[in-house]
């Protein structure tokens, strides 16, 4: 096998570095440990989200009421700790109860650095 040979072969070899290796392994690393330190927060929204379309759909009459059921349903589910009762804004639109929220998290990543994630949510009585 000639010089030429061999560096036409050379030339042909695909694959990936070990640099490049490193790179990809420390971002997916990086993706997932992102993803797993937000997904609870994005569980309690969703959990929040759930439990103040139930209330609303059970046409509550007083803000008193729509609080006492938040606050009985938080007792229940293990998720919500960030807002209560007092944190919802109850409202109404066209004598339909509307009850909104909205609440920042932080989550912390290393060190002093955070996410900033803003959280808000509403439902209305149908």
């Amino acid at each position: 096998m000639t010089l030429r040979q061999r560096m036409a072969r050379r030339s042909q070899q695909r694959g990936v570095t070990l640099f490049g290796l490193l790179f990809w392994a420390l971002l997916i690393g990086f993706v997932a440990y992102l993803a797993i330190r937000v997904f609870p927060t994005v569980n309690e929204y969703l959990t929040i989200e759930r439990t103040i379309e139930k209330i609303a759909a059970s046409a509550p009459t007083t803000v008193a009421e729509v609080r006492t059921a938040f606050d009985r349903q938080k007792e229940i589910e293990y998720s919500i700790s960030t807002i209560s009762g007092k944190d919802l804004d109850i409202t109404k639109d066209n004598d339909k109860v509307v009850i909104s929220f909205a609440y920042d998290k932080e989550v912390p990543i290393f060190g002093p650095v955070y996410l900033l994630i803003k959280y808000e949510g509403s439902a209305r009585q149908p």
